[in-house]
C-alpha cells in the first residue's frame, strides 16, 4: 500500500473556527509569544499562561472537524496515510484520521513540570493552579513552547523519508524546524502544497502548487488521489 505523508499547518484549523498565530487578527495579534507560548511566561506568570490556553481549550471544545480533515481521513480507504501536524487541536482526530503525530504538543493533555514523561488527559477545558501530577508537582500545558526542543521532530522526519505522496497543507513553511521536514521527501515522490498563500520552495523537485483554501483544496486533491489510485 502506497505511503502517504500529510504535513498540516494552522490553516487546516482556521475554516473550523480556530485563530491561526500569524494572521492579521490572529492570536499573536492579542498577545505577545514571550508573555503567552515560552518557559518564561510560564515561571513568571503562570495565571495568564493558564487563562491563555484555556481559552484555545473552551474554542477546540466548540469547533469541528472541517470539509480538509474528513477528505483526509478518507485517503485511508486506498493508502497507508500518516498525519505530521504543527496543530495542537484535536480536529484529525475527530475528522477521523488514525495516524496522527503532533510535532507542537496536544491542547487536551498536560504534563508534569518535573517529569515530561507524565502525561495526562485533561477533564473539561480549565487547567488550574494547584492541579498536580502523581509526583505532587504543578501540571502544565502539553504544549513545546518556544525556545523548547521538538521531541518528535527525528520521527518525524523518518515517516517523511519514508512517503510515496507528500502533502503539505495551510502552513507557510517558516516554523523550524518543522518547515524543514519537507527536505526529507525522496526526491522523485510526488508532493503537492495547498495554501492560499503558497509560493515555490527552493529546491523541492515535483511540487505541485494549489493556492486555494484547505477545505477547497484538500478535497479536491483527494478525489484526485482516489481515481488515480494504482495500489
Amino acid at each position: 500500500m502506497k505511503k502517504i505523508v500529510v504535513l498540516t499547518g494552522a490553516g487546516v484549523s482556521a475554516e473550523s473556527g480556530l485563530k491561526t498565530f500569524r494572521d492579521q487578527d490572529g492570536l499573536w495579534h492579542d498577545h505577545r509569544v514571550e508573555d503567552v507560548a515560552t518557559p518564561e511566561a510560564w515561571e513568571r506568570d503562570m495565571d495568564l499562561v493558564n487563562k491563555f490556553y484555556n481559552e484555545r481549550r473552551k474554542n477546540l471544545s466548540e469547533a469541528r472537524p472541517n470539509a480538509a480533515h474528513i477528505a483526509l481521513a478518507r485517503l485511508e480507504e486506498k493508502y497507508d496515510v500518516q498525519i505530521i501536524t504543527q496543530n495542537v487541536d484535536d480536529l484529525h482526530e475527530r475528522g477521523g484520521s488514525s495516524k496522527v503525530l503532533h510535532l507542537h504538543g496536544e491542547l487536551k493533555k498536560v504534563r508534569s513540570t518535573v517529569d515530561p514523561s507524565l502525561v495526562y488527559e485533561l477533564k473539561g477545558w480549565e487547567l488550574k493552579r494547584g492541579d498536580l501530577c502523581e509526583k505532587g508537582s504543578q501540571l502544565r500545558p502539553h504544549i513545546v513552547w518556544f525556545g523548547e526542543p521538538v521531541p518528535l521532530i527525528m520521527e518525524a522526519a523518518r515517516l517523511v523519508e519514508e512517503a510515496d505522496i507528500l502533502i503539505i497543507i495551510g502552513t507557510s513553511l517558516q516554523v523550524y524546524p518543522a518547515a524543514g521536514l519537507v527536505h526529507y521527501a525522496f526526491a522523485g515522490a510526488p508532493k503537492f502544497y495547498i495554501d492560499p498563500k503558497a509560493s515555490a520552495v527552493p529546491f523541492i523537485p515535483l511540487l505541485e502548487i494549489i493556492r486555494k483554501t484547505a477545505g477547497e483544496g484538500v478535497p479536491e486533491l483527494v478525489d484526485r488521489l482516489m481515481n488515480s489510485f494504482e495500489g
